[in-house]
């Protein structure tokens, strides 16, 4: 063979594995376009189609019950249980409309005698819309004079004491304020569409008002607790940490299509005081979780992102729902082609692992890390030798290779969750804190300038940390917005101990 039909036969390999990375990448940006995006439903279709797999035999249960049906106009529908309606409205106050027949219309029909009342029956329960409406508060101070003291010629008077507004010189109440940030935080509605609902109760409220007010109690109030959390949290010794982009306007030195970062470090799942921080930062440098975790001792769950490395003092557990979501990501578009083996197998071993830890949820963490050692360590043994053959051969950077080095170059964060109990298998739980976040910025899509970033920030930690203690947001940041105004928290800062999520009082008044 001469080197020319040697060059030749080199070129066209290269050219099939270019073919095979394009159509590859084709594949997988056209399933995350249209496919679904559930990575549990992906695993389980993957048990049951491949041809390795019986999905009769996996999924068949001979002690599931049949549902109950009833055929109402020809339509089948689950049978409804006694009690349900009644489950749903037992929160919600009560009131009793009688219907009654008019005085003048009591006569009996057949007789023309008056009739007179033998008994009532209920015939339906419905709940009824209360649409919000706006009331003006006008406060007044009355005054008081000591005549006695008049007469002496030593006058005396006193004002009876008011409430400290939230916001100075504005028509802002702790109520107004709590609305706005319920709309935006929990609800992701933006202040323009607010806007047109404040409109609609009868009261012109601009976005740039709105803005205002948030950013005032966040400077003047909300802080001071956002801060007091975050010592709090880095008491902690687990932790969960995560980060999203956001774009922020008029940041100095910078174009407004940057991306900037919000951050978020979670308390584990079973913390006695759970903390949900959200920190803006206007990158994703190694060094912003490094300044917040500095002097820090402990674990942290991350995904394997490089930028966690600059962390020192610290154990790093991965997660591996990323792990398996690399060879998710590996899956070919035809899930029985023989190129699916790897993958799918690699998904099979690591479900395994989530199996058990779902076994071992309610165990303390002493006797998880035994349990973990016994059954764990053997699978996760048995996936690194096999992924180290498995790997031999595969096309540089095709997915699944993408996934097998993913997996090797990182073995050592992947084994750090068997050394305590408390730590956990997967980061799921800072991804889910921040998805309000995620969710909200597809409304808002950016945030006006890094102070209302900063205000966004502490807002979102003081909603999500108040769902986790399981307090009701609206309350609890009306609580602190009604009380904290005209606080002496500033020369006393152990006064903020009264407003942190797992205060008895707070607890009391806001779940």
């Amino acid at each position: 063979m001469s080197a020319t039909e040697q060059e030749y036969k080199n070129h066209i390999k290269e050219l099939e594995q270019q073919v095979r990375l394009l159509k590859e990448q084709v594949d997988f940006l056209t399933r995350k376009l249209y496919g679904t995006k559930s990575e549990k439903t992906s695993t389980l279709e993957i048990e049951g189609q491949m041809s390795l797999f019986n999905e009769i035999e996996t999924c068949a249960d001979p002690d599931a019950h049949e549902p109950e049906l009833v055929e109402i106009e020809k339509h089948l529908r689950k049978r409804k249980y006694t009690g349900q309606r009644e489950e749903l409205v037992k929160n919600l106050p009560h009131s009793k409309v009688l219907h009654t027949i008019d005085e003048r219309e009591q006569i009996c029909d057949n007789c023309g005698s008056t009739m007179v009342k033998v008994g009532e029956e209920f015939v339906r329960t419905e709940v009824q819309f209360i649409p919000a409406k706006l009331k003006v508060i006008d406060h007044y101070q009355e005054t008081y004079e000591c005549r006695s003291c008049r007469k002496n010629g030593t006058p005396y008077m006193e004002k009876a004491p008011v409430p400290y507004p939230p916001v100075l010189h504005s028509l802002a109440s702790a109520s107004t304020i709590t609305w706005l940030i319920h709309q935006k935080f929990e609800l992701s509605i933006p202040l323009y569409r607010q806007e047109k609902e404040w409109e609609a109760l009868g009261l012109r409220l601009s976005r740039a008002t709105m803005s205002n007010w948030l950013l005032v109690v966040y400077r003047d109030w909300l802080v001071h607790i956002v801060h007091r959390l975050k010592l709090e949290l880095l008491k902690q010794r687990y932790l969960h940490i995560d980060e999203t982009h956001v774009q922020v306007l008029k940041e100095p030195g910078r174009k407004n299509t940057s991306d900037s970062y919000m951050w978020v470090y979670c308390s584990i799942r079973d913390a006695v005081n759970p903390i949900r921080y959200f920190e803006y930062q206007p990158g994703r440098s190694g060094k912003y979780p490094e300044a917040f975790l500095r002097e820090y001792e402990g674990y942290i769950h991350t995904d394997a992102y490089s930028g966690y490395n600059a962390v020192s003092g610290v154990k790093r557990c991965l997660c591996y729902t990323h792990l398996r979501r690399a060879f998710v990501d590996a899956l070919p578009k035809d899930i029985h082609n023989s190129e699916a083996s790897k993958p799918a197998e690699a998904i099979l071993r690591l479900n395994q692992l989530f199996n058990i830890e779902s076994e071992l949820e309610a165990l303390p963490p002493d006797q998880k890390k035994k349990e973990r050692l016994i059954r764990e360590k053997p699978l996760l043994e048995a996936f690194w030798s096999w992924a180290e053959k498995s790997a031999i051969g595969e096309l540089p950077k095709s997915k699944l290779s993408k996934a097998f080095h993913y997996a090797l170059n990182n073995r050592e964060g992947f084994w750090n969750y068997l050394e305590d109990g408390n730590c956990s298998i997967s980061n799921s739980l800072a991804e889910n804190c921040i998805r309000p976040f995620v969710i909200g910025r597809k409304n808002w899509l950016f945030s006006g300038s890094p102070k209302g970033a900063e205000a966004s920030a502490g807002i979102y930690t003081l909603v999500e940390t108040a769902k986790a203690n399981g307090l009701a947001p609206m309350k609890y940041i009306k609580y602190i917005l009604s009380d904290m105004p005209g606080s002496a928290f500033l020369e006393h800062p152990e006064y903020l101990d009264d407003y942190l999520p797992w205060n008895p009082l707070v607890k009391e008044f806001c779940r």
